[in-house]
């Protein structure tokens, strides 16, 4: 690709990320009551989209040899009870991933 082309294809991606951004306001005005769907979708997606980052992280735990998925267990277990206690998703995840990285490096 040519300089003109690499600099078209950067702008027409930042136009198409902006208009995908900004759209959904025009969409739905803060004025307008949206979609009974679009309310349920947003109720039920995070719980859907933790769900999924959950059951793709755990997928190639081998429970039949050690560490037996220790780490894991345990960082979920952290994730949660922060969770509960602070109610904070940012603080939840920060402490699971360092817990679990403590874990594997330190412990394990």
């Amino acid at each position: 690709m040519s300089d003109t082309q690499q600099w078209l294809t950067v702008l027409l991606i930042g136009i198409a990320t902006i208009l995908t951004r900004f759209i959904i306001f025009w969409i739905f005005p803060p004025t307008k009551r949206p979609p009974a769907f679009i309310e349920y979708l947003g109720k039920v997606l995070p719980a859907a989209a933790i769900a999924l980052i959950l059951v793709y992280s755990l997928k190639d735990i081998d429970l039949t040899s050690f560490p037996f998925a220790l780490p894991e267990a345990i960082s979920i277990l952290a994730i949660v009870l922060i969770q509960k206690w602070r109610r904070n998703t940012l603080l939840s995840v920060v402490s699971g991933t360092i817990t679990y990285m403590f874990l594997i490096q330190a412990v394990f």
